[in-house]
């Protein structure tokens, strides 16, 4: 889903909601991929942990106001109905929390095409390998046949952690930069480029 402005927007919105410092852009879209409560340590680290539950109640206030509203990038609902199709078993593992992955799952229609997912309130938050090699586990699959795509460090660096492949995309939250740094095969300029890839790949 093309949700990286809306997050990195909801984020700056709760900072000032409560008279906080207001992360750059960058600096809020440099948290995406962890799991809330991780991504709001890391920005607001002088932050007292008493406040920490009320920033989130303003996070996901902002965030929930739009998040029906947010689409998918073009062509992803019926490629990843095609992988399904094809037998290819997905999964998701994502920052969000168990209810915000259903309401995404509900909202996009995508729920019956993924065999397994983990969030980040049901265990490690990334990068640790936790989520990816608990899904390996579920999914019945090795190392050798795993592929991690993500658009953020967390989610490659997640992979390598794991031991297991990773593509990056360059069209989520993360620079090039940073994510060519995790050692992708491959970093995908759109989702066009990405299924080109998967195509002679997978």
């Amino acid at each position: 889903m093309d949700s990286t402005g809306a997050i990195a927007q909801s984020i700056q919105l709760a900072c000032a909601d409560l008279g906080l410092r207001v992360p750059q852009t960058d600096e809020a879209r440099q948290i995406i991929g962890l799991g809330l409560a991780e991504a709001l340590h890391t920005l607001l680290p002088d932050l007292a942990p008493a406040d920490y539950p009320l920033l989130v109640e303003r996070y996901r206030h902002h965030f929930l106001g739009q998040d029906h509203t947010l689409p998918l990038f073009d062509g992803v609902k019926d490629k990843i109905a095609a992988l399904h199709d094809a037998d290819y078993r997905l999964a998701v593992a994502t920052g969000k929390s168990r209810k915000g992955l259903e309401r995404a799952f509900d909202q996009s229609g995508l729920r019956k095409f993924f065999h397994a997912s983990r969030c980040a309130d049901e265990g490690y938050s990334k990068p640790h390998p936790g989520m990816v090699l608990e899904l390996m586990s579920c999914c019945g699959v090795d190392a050798q046949r795993t592929l991690m795509i993500g658009d953020t460090s967390h989610d490659l660096q997640m992979a390598l952690n794991a031991g297991v492949a990773s593509v990056g995309v360059a069209y989520g939250a993360h620079s090039v930069a940073s994510l060519q740094a995790c050692q992708p095969l491959y970093i995908a300029d759109d989702f066009k480029g990405l299924v080109a890839w998967l195509e002679i790949n997978a």
